[in-house]
């Protein structure tokens, strides 16, 4: 139904257009009675083999909703319904902002992929707080949050301090979003310096407070390789939970679209289908740099199955989808979690006959034990050699062969 009907209806709508109309039918979805639950029926999937522990959080799955979707939180319960096992949202800014100029977004079907330079258009705190405080039911629920463009760098921390002081008892995570507009070149954001003013006060707010809310730096895939590692080193140094991995990318290499038709279109971060290898690549270059010792959030690029093993193998603990599930909608998310399935399925069934094939082994082992002890006890049960005849003829009392032999010693 997705592939006939929905999909073309939407991709025949200009993109934020049609964006606005999927949360809506969403918020109708959740405004009829039951309509959430018939939602999950037909669309998510549940098994305890999906079930993941992170940064003391329980996910139901690892297959989690990226942020820039619902930027506000106007629909995370209907998004859960849909399968997902978390749901991200914002990027969410002290004031309320309108964004870049439009158009801001754009497809690139032939590449499976979309460009956005959208400037984080959302509602503002009060907004986001008003929609996080409805019971969410156990959904786990993480917030992306960023300076408005206003604000000077010097600054931001203030702005991001004041995200998380006020949305802190709404979030079950943070993310930190570094950069304050996806269309900029934020090369600067990643300077060591300036990733602990964001993150220290931060840190020191958490100290004070008798719940745990684990934060998250967002990371660029156009980072070098240098600036992954520093990534990873503050990682390890400080109270930092885990990492983001990764953001769109502003490279355009190898892509099928037209350079006249990436011209017409301008700047931008590109996610999708391009952005597969390098989000895995920085997974695994973070997971090996720390050892493997922190949970690591994989996103860019999900668009398969295939996609989702892949960088759950590189180190990941939980993945993303945003262009993935634009472009394939709902089933991708039922998919990754059916492969999933399968996937534990066929480890425990391999475990169960590598454990079969051992117990003949150690069976063939007892019994061949068991034959040799046999084998002695026939030994001690055979009667005893013949006593010489002059021996034999001293002894006549059977008693007496004891005292016999002590007289002749």
């Amino acid at each position: 139904m997705y592939d006939r009907i929905i999909r073309p209806l939407l991709f025949a709508l200009p993109i934020e257009r049609a964006h606005r109309l999927v949360l809506l039918a969403l918020r109708v979805v959740g405004w009829i009675p039951g309509g959430r639950w018939l939602l999950d029926r037909c669309c998510a999937v549940h098994h305890p083999s999906l079930g993941r522990e992170v940064f003391g959080r329980s996910f139901p799955n690892p297959v989690g909703l990226a942020a820039g979707f619902d930027r506000n939180g106007d629909a995370v319960r209907e998004l859960a319904a849909l399968g997902f096992g978390f749901v991200e949202v914002g990027t969410v800014t002290p004031r309320q902002q309108a964004g870049n100029p439009r158009p801001r977004v754009f497809r690139l079907e032939r590449d499976r992929a979309l460009v956005d330079r959208m400037g984080f258009p959302n509602r503002g705190l009060e907004r986001t707080i008003q929609r996080l405080r409805r019971p969410r039911h156990g959904l786990i629920v993480g917030c992306n949050i960023g300076r408005n463009a206003s604000t000077p760098p010097e600054e931001a921390p203030h702005d991001y301090l004041k995200l998380f002081r006020n949305l802190y008892q709404y979030a079950d995570y943070f993310s930190v979003k570094l950069g304050c507009d996806n269309a900029s070149n934020d090369r600067a954001v990643y300077t060591r310096r300036y990733m602990l003013g964001i993150l220290q006060p931060l840190f020191d707010f958490r100290r004070g407070q008798n719940q745990y809310r684990p934060i998250l730096l967002k990371v660029s895939p156009d980072m070098t390789d240098e600036e992954i590692d520093r990534v990873a080193d503050i990682l390890i140094e400080t109270p930092l939970d885990g990492v983001v991995a990764t953001d769109g990318t502003r490279a355009r290499t190898g892509l099928k679209t037209s350079p006249e038709a990436l011209d017409d279109i301008g700047a931008g971060r590109l996610g999708g289908a391009p952005l597969t290898q390098r989000a895995i690549e920085i997974v695994r270059r973070i997971h090996t740099r720390s050892g493997g010792a922190y949970p690591i959030i994989g996103v860019g690029g999900v668009m398969t199955p295939d996609d989702a093993r892949a960088m759950l193998k590189a180190g990941a603990d939980l993945v993303q989808l945003y262009t993935g599930f634009v472009c394939e909608g709902p089933r991708l998310v039922r998919d990754i979690c059916r492969a999933l399935i399968d996937e534990a399925e066929e480890l425990t069934a391999m475990r169960a006959a590598e454990a079969s094939m051992q117990e003949p082994e150690e069976a063939g082992t007892d019994s061949s034990a068991a034959g040799h002890s046999d084998a002695a006890g026939k030994a001690d049960a055979s009667p005893a050699p013949a006593a010489p005849a002059e021996a034999s003829s001293d002894t006549t009392d059977p008693a007496a062969a004891p005292r016999d032999a002590a007289d002749k010693l």
